[in-house]
């Protein structure tokens, strides 16, 4: 293999962070683009974090927030992956990377176009193979998970959390109503049935199965009614709380397959 291409990631949550870990490790030059205020559930794994704490390091790779596009090169340069606040993913026009991946998971294209760069791959639900990118990464849990699509779209999102030892929504710890989060738990700690989570607005928040808390907002994180502010794993395996799960790992493995295949077959990779 030659050079490596330059990859733009628009997204710092959980997949993004499984994508660009793998994409790391392969020596590729990153960027991430994120929100001025992420709402990752699972911050024990997600680069969103360097918004809030200037840095995070997941399982030995580390992403360092940035505040200027001329700040990229130095991140590079003490094996960092730069991370802007930059929800338009404008740095695109400084950095003219050679592939853009949208993993936002916002189930929705919110403006990525194919001719962003000259590979640009979708990440779930809200993109066609062949109009608004070049390749579509499926994330749905099951025999597809992290297929690369080149033609059509990914499966649609179902809204049904996947089961984790029988257990569904039940896992899933949701707002009870609009305002900010009270907290004082932290990931990694086991809880049973009935414990206290927290409160929005004074209406507390209980814990609707037992196991180790994998993903919770930080504390004062603004949330609406029914959001999705945590994730009890009734594993109860506290470094799952910390290490990438598989299905991230196979969505990077699509990605990686969509980046190495469209890059060869335009001659930029070999």
């Amino acid at each position: 293999m030659c050079s490596k291409p330059v990859i733009l990631i628009k997204g710092a949550g959980e997949v993004a962070s499984g994508i660009a870990h793998k994409l790391a490790v392969c020596h590729f030059r990153l960027c991430l683009t994120d929100l001025a205020e992420p709402t990752a559930v699972r911050r024990g794994v997600t680069f969103s974090e360097a918004v809030f704490d200037g840095q995070k390091t997941v399982e030995g790779v580390t992403a360092r927030l940035v505040k200027s596009y001329e700040s990229i090169p130095g991140a590079w340069e003490h094996n960092a992956v730069p991370l802007l606040v930059d929800p338009s993913a404008a740095v695109r026009d400084h950095l003219k990377p050679d592939v853009l991946v949208d993993a936002t998971m916002a189930k929705k294209n919110s403006g990525t176009r194919l001719t962003d760069a000259r590979v640009v791959i979708g990440v779930g639900p809200g993109f066609r193979a062949g109009v608004d990118c070049h390749a579509v990464v499926e994330t749905n849990r099951g025999h597809h998970l992290g297929r690369v699509i080149l033609d059509g779209e990914a499966e649609p999102n179902t809204g049904i959390p996947a089961p984790v030892l029988g257990v569904i929504e039940e896992r899933v710890i949701r707002s009870p109503a609009g305002g900010a989060l009270s907290t004082d738990r932290n990931i990694g700690e086991h809880l049973r049935e009935a414990d206290t989570v927290g409160s929005v607005t004074g209406k507390l928040i209980k814990a609707e199965t037992s196991g180790v808390l994998r993903g919770l907002l930080r504390n004062g994180a603004r949330v609406w009614a029914g959001m999705k502010i945590g994730d009890i794993d009734p594993r109860n395996v506290e470094e799952y709380c910390f290490t990438i799960s598989d299905k991230s790992r196979a969505i990077a493995g699509g990605v990686l397959e969509a980046i190495l295949s469209l890059e060869s077959a335009q001659g930029g990779v070999g």
